[in-house]
């Protein structure tokens, strides 16, 4: 994945209908009209995936109350989301990609650096999708502690 494949703001946000933990399907449509939060996390239950979560989840009053929806995407499938959301009460949309289609098409799929070395896997990334469906705000190899904090005070939340 080179620098070339990420959206960057004023991009259209790829379209994506993926299951949530429950396996109901998703639609980033469904969120036309209002402002939507999609961020991308490797791993459900992880330290750094699971402080992001109750982050966004002990914020997304003030969220909602700005207009803003959180949808999170991860690899992890449905089954997995349904018991970290269980676990952690998250109350916001945890959606399903274990193919990574709509992780590459939004540029959170590829090389990273972990410790020193180049790997392939997740980039924790954050947007912001305006009511058309646009890139208002794109955020890649964010860190999990302090992010949501760091976004709320970028959106004026």
């Amino acid at each position: 994945m080179t620098e070339n494949s990420r959206l960057a703001p004023g991009d259209p946000a790829p379209d994506f209908t993926l299951p949530d933990a429950d396996g109901n399907e998703v639609s980033l449509s469904d969120y036309r009209g209002r402002k939507v939060i999609v961020y991308f996390y490797p791993a459900a239950s992880t330290p750094g995936c699971t402080k992001q979560a109750c982050d966004f989840r002990d914020s997304l009053a003030e969220l909602n109350e700005a207009g803003l929806q959180v949808i999170g995407i991860s690899p992890d499938k449905p089954a997995k989301l349904a018991k970290f959301r269980d676990a952690e009460q998250l109350t916001f949309p945890l959606l399903s990609d274990p193919e990574k289609i709509t992780l590459q098409a939004w540029g959170a799929f590829g090389e990273k650096k972990m410790y020193g070395k180049t790997v392939t896997g997740v980039i924790r990334s954050t947007f912001l999708v305006d009511e058309d469906g646009k890139i208002e705000v794109a955020q890649y190899n964010v860190r999990a502690t302090g992010h949501v904090a760091k976004l709320r005070r970028d959106l004026s939340v």
